[in-house]
């Protein structure tokens, strides 16, 4: 299979959708952990968020990539600014920013979130993700792209993948540049 990778415009609303399935993926998040505020969070449902997601995307600019084999959509990243995701700024968090300015700084980016639908799984399409995430971070500017994977899951399934594997990120040329959390390394990449 021919594996492309394209930001989420509004035009792929309908596939993000399809992908991220009736339970928006996550147990309903639809990719807003990091967007919305804990109290914001325990407040919303599956359609608030799933709401919340799509007035982003038609806000622009795009807030991820999808991946596509063959026309369907099988995997997602979020990637953008560090300000697009404010609860990633968190400073009791592993991913919070070495520097307080990294997380207005438009040249700063982050990919904090992945969805690879369940049968794509193992084929190397978080790889392929990272990369397109690399380029398209690289061509809107940024300077830097940070990630907080896992270092370590019992099961390759697990939830908490959701933030993807430091192994993927090594492949990509991320660098290590402090652990605050055992297994959660924050990484880097100069662009």
């Amino acid at each position: 299979m021919s594996t492309t990778i394209a930001p989420l415009v509004p035009e792929l609303w309908a596939d993000f959708e399809d992908l991220f399935g009736k339970q928006g993926a996550c147990y309903g998040c639809w990719c807003t952990h990091f967007r919305l505020p804990p109290a914001v969070r325990r407040e919303n449902d599956r359609q608030r968020n799933k709401d919340h997601i799509r007035e982003r995307i038609e806000a622009g600019p795009p807030p991820g990539l999808l991946a596509f084999d063959d026309g369907t959509a099988v995997g997602w990243m979020q990637v953008g600014p560090r300000a697009d995701v404010p609860e990633w700024n968190n400073q009791g968090r592993g991913s919070a920013p070495l520097d307080p300015g990294d997380a207005t700084d438009p040249g700063v980016w982050a990919i904090t979130c992945f969805f690879i639908r369940t049968k794509a799984r193992g084929r190397g399409i978080t790889h392929r993700l990272v990369q397109g995430g690399i380029e398209f971070a690289r061509g809107s500017g940024a300077r830097l792209i940070e990630a907080c994977p896992m270092d370590l899951s019992k099961d390759s399934r697990s939830i908490g993948l959701f933030v993807g594997s430091s192994r993927v990120f090594e492949r990509a040329g991320f660098q290590r540049v402090v652990e605050r959390k055992p297994g959660r390394p924050l990484m880097r990449l100069a662009l």
